[in-house]
């Protein structure tokens, strides 16, 4: 059978059975858009949340007291920071603050003035912001989100936050985290230690928690055990249990999705199969009429085959399409906030144009194979109808 003619008939098929097909593709679409648009997301957030996840500390120690963590004096530094290992151990300020009137809270991240390490990362997230006179004063660098809510409830530059003693504490919005980083810096609010803590309501000698840096990965056992032979009340959180969690988190709820596609795909798969199997009086003329001709058993199942992949591929390829406009041209407007909460300060970030193709890749499989394996068989019934029974 020549190449041209099998190409002719194939396009030929597809005009004529347009409108047949034109129901099995608009849903073939909606089943690809769903499962391309969780994996975009849920690749993207990951990306984020791993890049966050590098610049943690290795190892953290906590301090424990009937299931809770309590602040820590800040003196536990020097002697953990004598456990073999350990090259550098620095006293961490965090908290949330919540604005009462309606239950929103920042999250309030203290800097160390001579943690170089930290003012370098807050240039860096921050451009032209002058440390001298972030750190020298009552100032605060807040997140997109915390921007606007300021600016829409008339707080201007400046946000009087109320301590834990009744006190009132002035601060001054000296800067704002730029929107690339707003995934991460939403609801957060960077001002230095002393401020923070007075914010929260710490004493001036206690830490949140104390950030540990053992570059040796081979060491963070060694260094938790010597950490809680020191100090029985701690919890010490390695860098790696927090990208399991991470990857929990993604794992989960991107599966409740997928679970749906499952669903959603076996629903398909069976309405196809059905489609299919209903041999039409024109479809069995046609199979007669090949066959009259010359063609082969063969070469009518690779037609038919090659008739109805073509409408896959094309449905395939719209709908990774879709996907990549809803995920990174709309920012995947409430799928977006299913994987991030809606809780607290809306964000208006930008999801990062993450695209996998060991996923796509995936996905393309997960979707052609099924497909395939269900129009198989309707198919090879209809193409050995002997010509003279299909032409009758």
């Amino acid at each position: 059978m020549p190449g041209s003619a099998f190409i002719n008939f194939l396009f030929l098929l597809i005009a004529r059975h347009r409108v047949r097909h034109l129901a099995i593709f608009i849903i073939s679409i909606l089943v690809v858009f769903l499962v391309g648009t969780v994996m975009m997301v849920t690749e993207s957030l990951r990306r984020d949340m791993q890049r966050t996840l590098d610049d943690q500390a290795d190892v953290v120690i906590q301090r424990i007291r009937a299931g809770k963590v309590v602040d820590l004096p800040t003196d536990w530094v020097y002697g953990l920071s004598e456990i073999e290992g350990v090259t550098a151990a620095l006293p961490r300020v965090f908290g949330r603050y919540f604005h009462e009137p309606n239950g929103t809270h920042f999250l309030v991240v203290g800097v160390d003035p001579f943690d170089s390490q930290a003012a370098a990362s807050l240039q860096e997230l921050v451009d032209g912001l002058d440390l001298r006179e972030f750190l020298g004063g009552d100032n605060m660098v807040v997140g997109p989100a915390v921007r606007r809510f300021l600016t829409e409830n008339h707080y201007g530059n400046e946000y009087i936050f109320k301590t834990p003693d009744s006190r009132s504490v002035p601060v001054r919005v000296l800067d704002v985290f730029s929107h690339e980083s707003g995934l991460l810096s939403a609801d957060l609010v960077v001002m230095n230690q002393g401020l923070a803590r007075r914010v929260l309501g710490m004493e001036p000698e206690m830490a949140t928690d104390i950030a540990l840096l053992v570059p040796n990965e081979l060491e963070w056992d060694g260094v938790m055990a010597k950490a809680i032979a020191r100090h029985y009340d701690i919890r010490v959180v390695l860098k790696r249990e927090l990208a399991t969690a991470y990857e929990n988190l993604f794992n989960y709820q991107g599966g409740v999705f997928l679970l749906l596609y499952a669903v959603a795909l076996a629903t398909f798969l069976l309405i196809l199969y059905q489609r299919y199997s209903m041999i039409t009086g024109s479809d069995r003329r046609e199979i007669g009429i090949l066959r009259a001709v010359g063609w082969s058993i063969r070469d009518v199942i690779a037609l038919k085959m090659a008739e109805s992949l073509v409408v896959a591929v094309a449905a395939y390829l719209a709908g990774i399409i879709l996907s990549y406009v809803y995920v990174f041209v709309l920012d995947a407007p409430l799928l977006r906030e299913v994987f991030l909460g809606f809780g607290n300060l809306p964000q208006d970030t930008s999801l990062s144009h993450t695209l996998n193709p060991g996923l796509l890749g995936l996905l393309f499989l997960l979707f052609i194979l099924p497909y395939s394996a269900t129009v198989l068989v309707p198919v090879w019934r209809v193409a050995v109808v002997e010509p003279v029974e299909a032409m009758k």
